[in-house]
């Protein structure tokens, strides 16, 4: 017995130690001791201290229980004087929550409005970013001493994940819901934007105050403030303003760049059953911002990388899919809001598989496939699989947006809608957004929103992907009984957790395809089908709708029946990228060629980058075939992409081609031309380059760069600075990435004083954009050498501290 009792408590040891290595810190929804009924907010600007001048009326009531105390996030903050009803209150301060105790006990049918004066201080908060929201203090200053010629003076606020409380008091967690009103103080050569509609604007002497009033109820950290020198483009969505705000030079193409917001707005609405909830739809762009875009309700803000010029969106507008994002969180995040950072999925998940719906809509379901394989790759390449959807146990509420809750989020809803049918589960999200308006919710109350409209039990499908990590990984087998004509296929899931699914399999006999649609519910389970003619192939998840991983045996002839024959955009890719393997065999060359036709402009592009024009099998067809396609393609992309091909010949016959592709609209197309016609003709390639305007030699960077390095063209040095750390960064080619790195290491070891000093300002900026760079360490030596040599010591007073290049570095790091 004694023995026995050893080894049970040795084995709660053993357990209770695994426990607390693969458990991290249990994060609970926020209790709700009050209850934030209306935020009234008077501020005005320190634009030299970078600081803010607020008032702030905070209206609540007890939740549930009585109280005489109340608290309230606030974040480095001096607080000047706490009141109610004209009688200062005690109150205790930690420089992060502010603890104020009221003048008698209140229940929680009685509300109260307590005011704080206060001075916001966001460049001493102590707080960290995640990966997608780079920094968290709340309100940021971008040129406030006007310094930089070349860069706006701009104000914006950032209020997710709990940073709205760097600059404003208030109870600074998703669960709360607050109407709100906001006197914005500013110069008046300043627009402003915040949340809800602007009521009116007074004129005092060389300032205005605006005021901005939102009488529907949203969560703290979607409060906005923007402040800058804008224009105003103006469209609308029946009698809903919607309004674009942007820097003069972009004015022209406002509505090139955010001009489907109207017809997206139609479409989301039509969609949910859910009309659009608030009063008006505006976005801005702000300089130096520290994520993609942020859903601030009514008054969304992106990044810079939303400008773009006509060259670049004839190619592809690369925040379409962002707008479409942002969008749709005022339906999911913002109207309806995850009670807990746990239940970001109710958030992020839903603005994911919203760019899928839109794309499907707008542009068909091939293209909406495309988008969501890439992000199924992102998600599976990215070693998050041990991570569950909705997860009560983090370190930090910043670990959560990840590419679980944002992907492979996305991809589950897929599968729910193709598991339940588009009726019930769009009916389902109506249902979900209705009942739960203007609130807070968790993942549960939409799993029985489902069940209540389907009849159908759901526990098993919320279990095992949101309440459990992973994806199936499935080892597929054959078994043909050639007597009887059957084939057996046998699926083998790999994984410790069991998984249950729906699953497609087509099976090709004579040319033709037959789809089966049939139940896993086992590790291992078997399925029989009749056959008249041995299949030609077998394609298993042949709708591409199961997020998964597929292990199976292939021969070539296999796949090159599958890049022609596949129904998915997923399953002709990964057929493609197996037979590029085998061009010195002709029918992988000619499957290859035959791809330059497909359906999907990816996998156009992907055989162009991939074609092996060195092989002897029909050359000359294969070429004129790439020329046709670089005259004529639809997608300028593919355009491009030929180009590229054709320009690794080096042919001079090909001149003429390369000539007409630098006349293109299209600024891809232009790049490779250039680096084309280089090899052919440095002249008239360099000649073209230096008569591009700034800001086109600016986007063709990439390309440009690649010529001034062959050329060693010391005068263009200082542009090439500029961007050799973005390139190096955003680049998703190796070869791209030691273009970019070579390029550091010329500019690093020069002695131009110009391009040392650029590419100094241009790590200052990095270092406090991103969180980490994925740099080689020649790379990183090359920046620590930068440091302590003495031509940057020497450098103009612009960079008055060394220690800021060596803080920039660490981050880089």
């Amino acid at each position: 017995m004694k023995l026995q009792k050893f080894l049970f408590f040795l084995l709660i040891l053993v357990s209770f130690v695994g426990f607390s290595q693969t458990y991290k810190t249990y994060q609970p929804e926020r209790d709700k001791i009050h209850d934030l009924v209306h935020t009234k907010l008077k501020v005005d600007f320190n634009f030299d201290k970078k600081q803010l001048n607020g008032e702030a009326w905070i209206t609540a009531k007890p939740h549930f229980y009585a109280t005489n105390t109340f608290t309230l996030d606030a974040k480095a903050m001096i607080i000047h004087t706490v009141s109610l009803n004209d009688k200062e209150l005690n109150y205790k301060y930690d420089d992060f929550k502010i603890s104020i105790t009221l003048p008698k006990e209140y229940t929680r049918k009685e509300e109260f409005t307590v005011y704080i004066k206060y001075t916001a201080q966001p460049e001493k908060v102590k707080q960290k970013g995640s990966a997608a929201i780079t920094d968290a203090k709340g309100l940021y200053f971008i040129n406030a001493d006007g310094a930089d010629k070349n860069k706006p003076t701009q104000i914006w606020t950032q209020g997710e994940t709990e940073a709205s409380s760097c600059w404003f008091p208030t109870i600074d967690s998703p669960n709360q819901k607050t109407t709100q009103e906001i006197y914005i103080t500013v110069p008046d050569k300043y627009v402003t934007l915040s949340n809800g509609k602007l009521e009116s604007q007074t004129k005092n002497g060389s300032n205005r105050t605006d005021y901005w009033k939102m009488d529907q109820k949203h969560a703290p950290y979607l409060f906005f403030m923007g402040v800058g020198e804008y224009e105003v483009i103006k469209d609308n969505y029946k009698n809903i303003p919607v309004n674009y705000y942007v820097e003069k030079e972009y004015a022209p193409y406002a509505k090139d760049i955010f001009g489907l917001t109207p017809e997206m707005i139609g479409f989301f609405s039509n969609i949910l059953g859910v009309e659009y909830p608030w009063n008006k739809y505006s976005q801005i762009v702000g300089r130096d911002y520290v994520s993609g875009a942020m859903e601030n309700t009514t008054a969304v803000i992106h990044g810079e990388q939303a400008y773009q010029k006509p060259g670049q969106l004839i190619d592809e507008n690369i925040q379409e899919n962002t707008i479409a994002h942002e969008l749709f969180h005022h339906w999911f995040g913002d109207l309806v809001t995850s009670e807990s950072w746990s239940n970001l999925t109710l958030n992020e998940s839903f603005a994911n598989y919203s760019e899928y719906l839109w794309r499907e809509y707008k542009y068909g379901k091939l293209n909406a496939d495309m988008h969501l394989a890439e992000d199924r790759e992102a998600y599976l390449n990215g070693q998050s699989s041990d991570k569950n959807l909705v997860r009560f146990n983090y370190d930090d509420k910043e670990d959560m947006f990840d590419l679980v809750s944002y992907n492979k989020g996305g991809a589950i809803l897929h599968m729910l809608r193709n598991y339940l049918g588009d009726e019930a589960f769009f009916l389902g999200l109506k249902t979900y957004l209705t009942e739960n308006k203007y609130k807070a919710a968790e993942v549960h109350q939409l799993r029985l929103v489902f069940e209540r409209i389907t009849g159908k039990d759901l526990n098993w499908f919320f279990n095992q992907w949101y309440y459990n990590a992973g994806h199936p990984n499935i080892e597929v087998s054959y078994d043909y009984n050639t007597i009887q004509k059957k084939v057996t296929v046998n699926l083998l899931q790999l994984n410790i957790n069991e998984f249950k699914f729906p699953l497609a399999i087509d099976i090709f006999e004579n040319g033709q395809k037959t789809r089966h649609n049939v139940f896993v519910d086992a590790k291992d389970a078997s399925f029989t089908f009749d056959y008249n003619k041995q299949p030609t192939l077998i394609q298993i998840n042949a709708d591409g709708v199961l997020l998964c991983e597929i292990s199976e045996n292939k021969i070539l002839s296999d796949y090159i029946f599958q890049l022609k024959n596949a129904e998915n955009f997923e399953h002709r890719k990964e057929a493609l990228l197996e037979v590029v393997k085998r061009q010195e065999e002709k029918d992988a060359f000619n499957a290859v060629v035959n791809a330059m036709n497909d359906a999907s402009y990816k996998i156009r592009i992907l055989a162009l980058q991939n074609i092996d024009l060195i092989n002897k099998f029909s050359k000359k067809d294969a070429i004129q075939k790439i020329i046709e396609i670089a005259n004529n393609d639809k997608k300028t992309l593919v355009q491009a992409s030929a180009i590229e091909t054709l320009g690794k010949l080096t042919d001079p016959e090909l001149k003429s081609i390369f000539l007409k592709a630098l006349n293109s609209e299209s600024y891809a197309v232009l790049g490779k031309a250039l680096v084309s016609m280089y090899y052919i003709d440095k002249e008239t390639a360099i000649s073209k380059s230096k008569e591009l305007p700034d800001e086109v030699k600016k986007i063709l960077a990439t390309p440009l760069t690649r010529i001034y390095i062959e050329e060693n063209d010391e005068n263009e040095l200082p542009f090439i600075a500029k961007s050799v750390l973005s390139g190096m960064f955003l680049s998703g080619d190796d070869a791209t990435k030691v273009l970019y790195e070579k390029a550091f290491k010329q500019v690093s070891e020069s002695n131009n004083s110009e391009a040392i000093q650029n590419l100094v300002d241009d790590m200052v900026v990095k270092g406090k954009q991103y969180k980490s760079f994925n740099f080689d360490k020649v790379v990183i030596n090359l920046m620590r050498k930068m440091i302590q040599d003495q031509k940057v010591k020497n450098l103009p007073n612009k960079i008055r501290n060394i220690a800021i290049i060596e803080e920039a570095i660490s981050k880089l790091l």
